[in-house]
């Protein structure tokens, strides 16, 4: 399997086809196919710096903060302290393919990605029929929540009254 280490972010990473990875924030839909030209090494291939005609196609599934990081400083002896919190943007991606010779992506990348979006499309359209159904048999449910609304009550009225609980006599009264 190919592999090829890319450089996106001020960081490294090592990908291959079908990896999942978090990368800082890119300026790009979920769905769109993005492309990585700084590749620092392909397989056996090393760069000098970068190789060569090589390319590394990713799809972009979404984008979305990171868990709070907590910055908390403290100067002994002073009463001073400082509390702070930071939530990264992170892009995460799926790498589709990785390409050399000068070639880009291929359509098949870019069909993936369409797919997805007709998907994500379609899904709210069935999602509303059930609940029209369901709003429309609503009303035939209601006669029968007031039934056992009602037997509920006669329930209640049917049980005795709880009886008060009994006062303790004060010591005066013992005496």
């Amino acid at each position: 399997m190919t592999f090829a280490v890319i450089k996106t972010g001020g960081k490294q990473y090592k990908v291959a086809a079908n990896d999942v990875i978090k990368i800082e924030k890119l300026d790009a839909q979920a769905g769109d196919i993005v492309t990585f030209d700084e590749v620092l090494m392909v397989g056996d291939t090393i760069g000098a710096p970068l190789v060569e005609g090589a390319l590394v196609a990713a799809e972009l599934v979404e984008t979305k903060k990171q868990k709070t990081v907590i910055i908390f400083k403290k100067r002994r002896r002073h009463n001073s302290r400082r509390r702070n919190g930071h939530r990264q943007l992170l892009s995460t991606v799926r790498i589709t393919e990785i390409l050399t010779g000068g070639a880009k992506p291929t359509v098949k990348a870019a069909a993936k990605a369409e797919k997805t979006e007709s998907v994500a499309e379609k899904a709210p359209a069935k999602k509303a029929a059930p609940k029209a159904e369901a709003a429309a048999e609503a009303p035939a449910k209601k006669p029968a929540a007031k039934k056992a609304a009602a037997a509920k009550e006669d329930t209640a009225a049917e049980k005795p009254a709880k009886k008060a609980p009994a006062k303790k006599a004060d010591k005066a009264d013992k005496e």
